[in-house]
């Protein structure tokens, strides 16, 4: 899970706790006190899975996991090849490569500390993604 997905879970989490917990005290009867905190533990233990399962088996939750991991690695592995718009080759990047921005014919990206910005382009970017 990404930093946000868990303490989106532990927010979560806390919360039904509390409710959870605070139910099984007021009840009158001890079936229902274990009833309470069973569903509790239960509702959290699926959130958890639930969204396990998102982060590992969507498009989107494994595009968050990449793109938190390239932000906390400084970039990723990458060969990055700039063309000119008939195709002409202008330059090329390898390692490790933090792509900013890619929009409507301009690329922003660091490369050994250094930003590199080409307008009017095309490009190709080759990246090694576990």
């Amino acid at each position: 899970m990404t930093i946000e997905g868990w303490w989106g879970f532990a927010a979560l989490a806390v919360l039904i706790g509390v409710c959870g917990f605070y139910s099984a005290v007021i009840a009158d009867k001890k079936i229902w006190k274990a009833v309470f905190i069973t569903a509790t533990i239960l509702l959290i233990l699926g959130i958890f899975f639930g969204i396990h399962w998102i982060y590992n088996n969507t498009a989107s939750g494994r595009r968050a996991l990449i793109s938190q991991k390239s932000e906390l690695e400084n970039g990723m592995e990458r060969t990055i090849t700039v063309y000119t718009a008939d195709g002409k080759v202008i330059a090329q990047y390898k390692g490790k490569i933090d792509v900013e921005k890619n929009d409507g014919g301009y690329i922003m990206f660091d490369f050994e500390g250094k930003r590199y910005i080409y307008y009017n382009c095309f490009i190709e970017c080759i990246g090694n993604i576990e």
